[in-house]
């Protein structure tokens, strides 16, 4: 899996910068993650074991196209509960199973154009020096389901690990669209990564895309204050895969 994005193929469909992010993580069996992902996906593994995001940010100067940002719509809260996914042919990205967000115009457009699990959720976060926290209550569809992550910011990161480059250099994602998977690239620079503690977290999202995860990430949690990133535009996997039955 290349370290480096490679060349987006063709023309920017979106622009938009993910900041203030938090990385969580838990390993988890593949066997458990194999029925959620979209058909030709199977779980990315590394040494056995695969893993489960919990990732709060604020998206922002989203938009069409390159330059292009979407005003009040594109400027938003969100957090969002990935897999991660290997295809046939060797795509390694990440699979959504729910994203929060604070615009519901932007979660209506996302569901209903993009078939994307976006929910509506009222949104907060909060900086006090060092400290990050984030607090999420889902709105629609559903309601009650909730999360709240503080975290410690520390040092820079200057020697990321092998595993740190493994979940932060995804270069699209899996989803289902009109009945087929299809794969949608993406390319961004180098996550800028800062070490990070957890100082609280009380969430039920992981749990609610039926993740059975318990307790603290199991991997050293992350903070990065973001990355400009460009998407391509969808394809579906080749005939014969990805179809459901």
């Amino acid at each position: 899996m290349p370290e480096v994005a490679p060349p987006l193929p063709g023309r920017v469909l979106f622009d938009q910068e993910w900041t203030d992010l938090a990385f969580l993580h838990w390993s988890v069996d593949p066997d458990v993650v194999a029925p959620l992902l979209p058909a030709g996906v199977q779980p990315d593994v590394v040494d056995g074991v695969t893993y489960v995001g919990l990732i709060p940010f604020h998206m922002r100067r989203a938009g069409p196209g390159r330059g292009h940002a979407a005003p009040y719509f594109g400027d938003f809260l969100e957090t969002n509960v990935r897999l991660y996914g290997v295809d046939a042919e060797g795509h390694h990205g990440v699979v959504f199973r729910s994203l929060e967000a604070s615009r519901l115009g932007t979660v209506l457009v996302a569901r209903w154009g993009y078939r994307l699990p976006y929910m509506w959720a009222r949104m907060h976060v909060e900086r006090t020096g060092d400290v990050w926290v984030w607090t999420s209550r889902r709105r629609w569809p559903g309601s009650g389901w909730s999360t709240r992550i503080a975290i410690e910011v520390g040092q820079e990161v200057t020697d990321p690990t092998a595993l740190d480059l493994w979940l932060t250099s995804r270069w699209g994602l899996h989803h289902e669209l009109a009945g087929r998977t299809v794969w949608t690239p993406n390319a961004h620079g180098a996550w800028p990564l800062r070490e990070a503690r957890v100082l609280e977290l009380s969430d039920e999202l992981v749990a609610a895309a039926g993740l059975p995860v318990d307790g603290l990430p199991t991997v050293p949690a992350r903070f990065s204050h973001g990355v400009h990133t460009v998407f391509g535009w969808p394809r579906r996997l080749p005939a014969g895969v990805g179809a459901r039955a």
